[in-house]
């Protein structure tokens, strides 16, 4: 790898270990650590039964309780949680639960903008447990690894240059109040999404866990919890198995959690085989999906297979994950390659192929080709050009990350000037071309709005250089096969003059053929060479290429 990546002089005396980089599906949860990777190769190769996952009463004393009050609906309105009793950590597995919580946090919970999970040592902490909101300066607490009690304000300006946890803050930063959850005796045991508390912190002698998940999306918290619970019930005493908790919401329901349900799904042997492009017998097809933890029986009927979906399989949602289960566990390498049974013949899209046809064209009488960017300011196509961004079908962006990026492009021209403003120090004359899209806003088409496909040419120099655009307008209309009209008929092309403060007074034209018009040219106001920063006047050309395909 080293020899590879930085050469071989920096690889001498590097280990010869083999390592192993496993690509996994995003939706494979249960891969995301490595029990559940042992857990699914040992069942794959049949050394071992597919687990029955269960939720447990507590045999003594009472189920501990998570109470959800009615000011969390203010900012994480959701909570599930969960106990692995009597489980037993060393240096590895500990670092593994550390680590699936990491993955789950940027993968699923979306970076703790989701679903936030906090895993504490029971023994440390006494039921029952609080989820509540409050306003930061009512919060105080130890936070994980700190040597003192910091206000919840005093954490936020503290980890606010923290390499890990700064990415974090701004999820309720702003809020006038921030998620806690204590227990019996007020003791804090996490402000999520942000830190746990150190009271409760574990370690390799912790021996009872309590897992909270607080979230947006109660859906995505449960499968969080589910997944923590299959992953690491398997190191608890009486193995895969969790100790229910029950979570009372502030309209008096009471929940308990974790649900680890198991649901049935029947697949059609027919399709499956269809689909795939096999031939296999049901009992074949069930012993398949069994290989891949999705225990299976044929059906009565013997077309059916019925498919019982674990708790840790939330990535099953539609029968089409069956069968791409059955087709991962026969092998793709292992179906037979086929002919199709429908003749096809692909073609270019008449519009792209003009496109390319026209790029090679421009290019071929002198000018350069460049890709701009499909967003821009709103200045850009308004305030620079001398137009009214009000009266311009521009699509609007709505939660534009820069100013640069307000508006989708209504015309390529602020591109082609914003390229020669940034290369001003290359030598004159400077042609430029472009033929891309623009985004026009429609209320007849089905999304609101519809691309257009333009081609846009410049030439910048001591003197506009108008001939030369008008010369590549000819050119381009002589391949198109459109004649020069001099009586403005319908069938060819003519220039007219327009006014646009885009453009020279006078020095200004549409270009219409086959009796629409189809773009404008001219030489570029000297207001918009400024505003550019430009110091060379520019002429200028574009068109809609679209009425020639």
């Amino acid at each position: 790898m080293i020899t590879n990546e930085q050469g071989a002089e920096q690889s001498a005396g590097a280990s010869e270990d083999i390592v192993y980089r496993i690509e996994i599906p995003a939706n494979r949860y249960d891969l995301l650590c490595l029990e559940g990777l042992v857990l699914g190769l040992l069942v794959f190769q049949g050394k071992l039964s597919p687990p029955r996952y269960k939720a447990v009463t507590p045999e003594k004393g009472s189920v501990q309780k998570l109470i959800v009050t009615p000011a969390t609906k203010l900012i994480r309105p959701y909570a599930v949680a969960a106990v692995l009793r009597n489980i037993t950590f060393n240096q590895d597995s500990y670092k593994s639960f550390i680590d699936l919580q990491d993955k789950l946090h940027q993968n699923i919970c979306r970076k703790r903008s989701l679903v936030a999970i906090g895993t504490h040592d029971l023994d440390t902490v006494v039921g029952p447990f609080t989820y509540d909101a409050k306003p930061p300066s009512d919060i105080k607490f130890q936070a994980l690894n700190q040597d003192k009690e910091y206000t919840a304000t005093e954490l936020m300006d503290l980890y606010s240059t923290h390499a890990q946890l700064k990415q974090y803050l701004h999820i309720i930063k702003d809020s006038p109040v921030y998620p806690i959850i204590y227990d019996k005796n007020g003791v804090v045991l996490s402000m999520p999404p942000i830190i746990n508390g150190n009271h409760s912190r574990i370690t390799l002698n912790t021996r009872n866990v309590f897992i909270e998940c607080t979230a947006l999306d109660l859906t995505k918290a449960k499968i969080v919890l589910d997944t923590l619970i299959c992953m690491f019930s398997q190191y608890c005493i009486d193995k895969y198995t969790a100790e229910c908790c029950e979570v009372l919401l502030p309209d008096g329901t009471v929940t308990r959690y974790p649900e680890l349900a198991y649901r049935e799904e029947v697949v059609n042997i027919q399709k499956t085989n269809t689909y795939i492009g096999i031939s296999e017998p049901a009992d074949k097809i069930a012993k398949l999906l069994t290989k891949m933890c999705l225990k299976s029986e044929v059906a009565n009927s013997e077309d059916q297979v019925i498919v019982e979906v674990p708790p840790s399989r939330h990535d099953v949602i539609h029968a089409c994950d069956i069968y791409e289960d059955v087709a991962v566990s026969y092998g793709y390498n292992n179906i037979k390659k086929t002919i199709p049974k429908t003749a096809t013949i692909g073609a270019q899209f008449p519009l792209n192929k003009l496109s390319d046809q026209l790029r090679e064209q421009i290019a071929q009488a002198g000018f350069t080709e460049v890709l701009t960017f499909s967003l821009c300011s709103r200045d850009d196509i308004a305030t620079k050009l001398g137009r009214n961004i009000n009266d311009i079908p521009a699509v609007h962006i709505s939660n534009p990350k820069t100013l640069e990026f307000q508006v989708a492009r209504t015309t390529l021209v602020p591109g082609l000037l914003k390229t020669l403003a940034a290369n001003k120090k290359m030598p004159l004359p400077m042609k430029l071309f472009e033929v891309s899209d623009v985004v026009i806003r429609d209320e007849t088409a089905e999304v609101g709005a519809r691309n257009e496909r333009r081609g846009c040419a410049l030439n910048c120099n001591r003197t506009p250089g108008f001939e030369i655009i008008h010369g590549l307008l000819d050119r381009l209309m002589q391949l198109l096969e459109i004649p020069r009209s001099s009586n403005k008929d319908m069938t060819g092309y003519y220039l007219q003059a327009v006014d646009d403060p885009a453009y020279f007074p006078q020095r200004c034209a549409e270009v219409v053929a086959n009796g629409q018009v189809i773009g404008i040219m001219g030489v570029l106001h000297p207001d918009v060479i400024m505003k550019f920063e430009l110091t060379h006047p520019v002429a200028c050309l574009e068109i809609n290429i679209e009425p020639f395909v």
